[in-house]
């Protein structure tokens, strides 16, 4: 089962548990692991899928949120569109506030992807529910001269991948083969409800337990330590890694958390 070598690229935008700090270790995690099909059921904005170093000959990235999966096959499919619409694209926050109330269903793919773009790159944190506009003195958040490599990047990157909107438990079911490694990125205990309402509930951490229980082939689940997890997840294989998240220049918050696999 060989890996080809492929270029890291930084994903496109902030997403809320990036896992900037945990990518190289778990990057290596998976390439240790022999495989023929690479699957992330919950992607984001790809993290640690655009951070690894070799890619199998198939690659399935998914997500249950529609403007995830809009941004990343408009960028697959139709990059030089998408960057016409993004070339009058200020930084300013009535623009973010007005797109924060504009509903996404009712706009083109184009629009939407712009859209979904806009607002992570210029929201505080990286957040999807309860954006707010973050102020930078860095200079704009937006900013098409930084934003467009990025772009170029990721769309020479998703050539061949394939890119999914489907439920977590059944992107496992469709792509379960004892050849397939899957990279799980749940929503981490008691953030449950940051990705938006209804999304992943606490409910969903046993369905996703006893799911991996029954599959063919192998996962690795990054996850934050907590109880609740240790003991729901008790019958696999769990991993310990220290992090050091910077709250500001003069302080940093140690974390612990867990690389869980089978």
């Amino acid at each position: 089962m060989t890996l080809s070598p492929i270029t890291p690229v930084k994903p496109v935008a902030p997403y809320i548990g990036g896992k900037m700090q945990l990518a190289k270790h778990v990057a290596h995690r998976v390439h240790e692991v022999p495989h023929k099909t690479y699957v992330e059921p919950f992607v984001g904005m790809g993290g640690i899928f655009f951070r690894r170093t070799e890619r199998p000959k198939c690659e399935v990235i998914n997500d249950v949120s529609g403007d995830v999966v809009t941004l990343f096959r408009i960028l697959q499919r139709h990059y030089p569109q998408f960057l016409e619409v993004l070339k009058f694209q200020l930084t300013s926050r009535s623009e973010f506030e007005r797109l924060a109330l504009t509903d996404p269903t009712t706009l083109t793919d184009l629009e939407r992807a712009a859209r979904f773009l806009y607002l992570q790159r210029t929201s505080f944190g990286g957040k999807v529910e309860g954006r707010t506009f973050g102020v930078s003195l860095r200079g704009a958040r937006f900013d098409l001269s930084k934003v467009v490599p990025l772009l170029e990047d990721v769309h020479e990157r998703l050539s061949g991948v394939i890119i999914e909107n489907l439920a977590y438990a059944d992107c496992i079911k469709r792509y379960d083969r004892p050849d397939t490694l899957f990279y799980l990125d749940p929503p981490y205990w008691a953030c449950e409800t940051y990705y938006g309402k209804g999304v992943f509930s606490a409910d969903d951490f046993q369905k996703l337990a006893d799911q991996l229980t029954g599959i063919e082939g192998r996962f690795l689940m990054s996850i934050n330590d907590a109880p609740e997890i240790r003991e729901v997840f008790s019958s696999f294989e769990m991993e310990e890694v220290g992090l050091n998240y910077t709250v500001n220049p003069k302080s940093q918050k140690k974390v612990q958390e867990l690389i869980i696999s089978n």
